[in-house]
């Protein structure tokens, strides 16, 4: 019977965590202005530009610290470090592509070039093979993003801007493929599963910000109260998939799987913040805020879909089928009487209904 190992999340690493309630903010804040009453393209670029540098780097200092973090002064004081450089980062992009958008990538460079030195340092200290391996190809790895990223800022024109793209997609998508090193020493699945909870929680923070002007004395109403059952049984799914329908105990697993689908959730969420206030706007056009509400819902169910890979309480067709069915007739609904009293109503029926659908799924089969 293998040997389930624990770890856990220090105060230091949700310490860390606070500098990301403000770049969820600043991040968020991209695709919060309309234009013409739609986002502009180019705009939701670098929306998925920057969550995905800012978060990949927390996913890699997550997992570093996952598999290799201790008390020691080195590590606190690079969390310290990188807290200051992503708080920079926060502050250092618009929502066009122009100077500031090289000073962000310089920034992010820096970012890069301290998580390649933690890496670089485990491969000096490491006396295992499989943790010289791992150390090494995230090294390399977090050095291709540095030097991409540094040519993008030094060079702020066409070329080195694509060249820094290729980088971030590089170190986006590398980790998925070094599963024959970090299988050998595999995550410790439930510290990691706590880490990237808390992420979503924070996530879910901004919605609550977002949604908070419903809630004045001039605003507050019924549709007040939808809005808000809206968010809360989108939590509430999130919760009964993550903290009761899953299997904590899973043991070789290098959570690459687990990351990567809470890149879905996480901009289903972000889309569900930014709708939830375009629904309401005059200045939007209805059907662009009610699709990309629709959006938002479906990547966020696609996300907890993909998690049926580690439940312990494994999702039936039936369940899938349901979730399907009822927020495409809710988009149909909406689609055709685009109104926000109708947004606000169906919102909350598809969102409620889907949670009730899965908590008494789980219920049932937790007493069988």
């Amino acid at each position: 019977m293998n040997h389930i190992l624990t770890k856990r999340v220090s105060l230091i690493e949700l310490f860390y965590d606070l500098v990301y309630v403000y770049m969820i903010s600043r991040a968020t804040s991209l695709i919060h202005h309309l234009h013409h009453g739609v986002i502009s393209p180019v705009t939701f670029i670098i929306f998925a530009l920057v969550i995905i540098v800012f978060i990949n780097s927390w996913m890699i200092q997550t997992v570093f610290t996952n598999r290799y973090g201790t008390s020691s002064w080195t590590n606190v004081i690079f969390s310290f470090i990188d807290m200051g450089i992503v708080l920079y980062m926060s502050n250092a992009f618009t929502a066009t592509f122009d100077h500031h958008l090289a000073i962000f990538f310089l920034a992010a460079g820096l970012l890069s070039l301290t998580l390649c030195i933690q890496y670089i340092i485990v491969y000096a200290q490491a006396t295992k093979k499989y943790d010289k391996d791992i150390a090494r190809a995230f090294a390399l790895i977090l050095a291709v993003r540095t030097i991409t990223l540094l040519i993008g800022g030094i060079f702020p024109n066409k070329i080195g801007t694509i060249i820094a793209l290729i980088g971030i997609l590089f170190s986006w998508i590398g980790p998925a493929f070094t599963g024959k090193y970090t299988r050998q020493h595999p995550i410790i699945f439930s510290h990691l599963l706590e880490r990237l909870t808390a992420l979503i929680i924070l996530m879910f923070g901004e919605t609550i910000v977002g949604i908070a002007n419903y809630f004045t004395q001039s605003n507050l109403s019924i549709y007040s109260i939808l809005i808000f059952i809206s968010v809360v049984s989108l939590f509430f799914t999130y919760i009964v998939e993550f903290d009761h329908m899953i299997n904590e105990e899973q043991t070789k697993e290098t959570g690459n799987l687990l990351i990567y689908l809470h890149y879905f959730i996480l901009f289903g969420i972000s889309l569900v913040t930014v709708s939830l206030n375009f629904i309401n706007e005059e200045s939007a056009q209805p059907i662009f805020a009610v699709t990309c509400l629709f959006i938002g819902l479906v990547l966020f169910y696609i996300g907890l879909w993909i998690a049926n890979y580690y439940n312990k309480i494994v999702v039936n067709k039936t369940i899938i089928i349901a979730f399907s069915l009822t927020t495409l007739v809710g988009y149909l609904i909406c689609f055709s009487w685009h109104v926000f009293p109708i947004f606000a109503i169906v919102t909350a029926l598809v969102t409620l209904l889907n949670a009730i659908y899965l908590t008494s799924y789980m219920i049932k089969h937790s007493n069988n």
